[in-house]
C-alpha cells in the first residue's frame, strides 16, 4: 500500500523523527540519523543568516550586478534545512528491512517483558516506530539489559 504524502507532510514527519530519535553513541555507528538530525539542526541554525548575508553583502557593496548570484546562493542556503527535513520524513515512514525489523521486535517483546506498556507492533515497523522504541529502550531499559544489542 504506497501511500503519496505531500512535501509539506514529509518535512512535518521529519520534525517529528527529529524530535524521537534517540542521539546515543551507541546508534551512531550503526544508523546515519544523527549526521543528518545535527546537519538539520545546524543549517536550520546557520542558513537562514547565510542567505541573508548573501544578498546584503551584495547590496552593501553596490554589487547590484552580482545580486541574481546571491539570491541563487540564498535559495539554496535556504533550502538545505528543508532537504534534511525531506530526507528524515522519508525515512521515518519507511518500512524497516527484516532483519532491522526482527531486531525491533526483540526489543519491543524485552519492554513488554519489563512490564512497560506499549503499542502494539505493525506487522511491518518503520523507522519511526524503531525510533520509538529504541527511545523507550534507552529510557527504561537497564544498561545489562540493553548490552546485548550495543
Amino acid at each position: 500500500m504506497s501511500q503519496q504524502i505531500s512535501i509539506w507532510q514529509s518535512f512535518r514527519h521529519g520534525q517529528d523523527y527529529m524530535a524521537i530519535w534517540p542521539m546515543r553513541k551507541e546508534l551512531a555507528l550503526l544508523f546515519p540519523e544523527q549526521r543528518y538530525i545535527k546537519a538539520t539542526r545546524f543549517a536550520m541554525r546557520v542558513m537562514p543568516a547565510v542567505a541573508v548575508l548573501s544578498v546584503l553583502s551584495q547590496m552593501a557593496f553596490n554589487n547590484y550586478d552580482a545580486l541574481p548570484q546571491a539570491i541563487c546562493i540564498a535559495l539554496f542556503a535556504l533550502s538545505m534545512p528543508l532537504q534534511g527535513l525531506w530526507w528524515l520524513g522519508k525515512r521515518s515512514r519507511t518500512d524497516l528491512p527484516p532483519s532491522l525489523a526482527s531486531w525491533c521486535r526483540e526489543i519491543h517483546d524485552k519492554i513488554t517483558r519489563e512490564g512497560y506498556a506499549l503499542q502494539p507492533l505493525r506487522a511491518r515497523p518503520r523507522y519511526v516506530e524503531l525510533a520509538q522504541i529504541l527511545n523507550r529502550a534507552f529510557k527504561q531499559l537497564d544498561k545489562g539489559a540493553l548490552e546485548r544489542w550495543f
